[in-house]
């Protein structure tokens, strides 16, 4: 199995926790809290409780487009890198949302979560990036490479 396959089979693998984590999030958040992929709404600010609801429904409508460029990869179909290039951006901007959102929400003092729910958000926005700009590297070099 070649590098890139097994590569874009951790991002598939990363981009699915996030689709599914924000699908619970977005319909049963107790559920989501208890499986650990979101805040308990005790332990957060309730502004911060809204924000992350309003997150989620919106991550819905675009979270899909990784899993659907990895599984495209796989298929061999040829429109997986402008899938890659469009889902790799959303979740780079998942990195920056996620890390930036709660900087200034902790330097503001708010409650945003348990140490432990601080640090396994930061450890997924990491994670995400990097899925991300791995997936953008690989379409456009499959793009300038001309192997479509």
């Amino acid at each position: 199995m070649e590098l890139i396959s097994i590569v874009i089979i951790f991002i598939l693998l990363i981009s699915l926790i996030a689709f599914i984590g924000q699908f619970i999030s977005a319909v049963k958040p107790k559920l989501a809290a208890k499986l650990g992929v979101m805040e308990p709404e005790s332990e957060v600010d309730p502004l911060f409780f809204a924000y992350e609801k309003a997150i989620a429904l919106a991550d819905l409508l675009v979270s899909w487009t990784l899993p659907v460029a990895c599984i495209l990869f796989f298929m061999n179909n040829s429109n997986w890198v402008y899938f890659g290039i469009i889902g790799g951006t959303i979740y780079f901007y998942y990195f920056g949302l996620i890390t930036f959102s709660r900087l200034i929400m902790q330097n503001r003092k708010m409650r945003i979560g348990s140490s432990k729910d601080i640090r396994n958000a930061y450890i997924m926005a990491f994670l995400w990036g990097l899925s991300g700009l791995f997936m953008i590297f690989f379409s456009i070099i499959t793009i300038k490479a001309g192997v479509l």
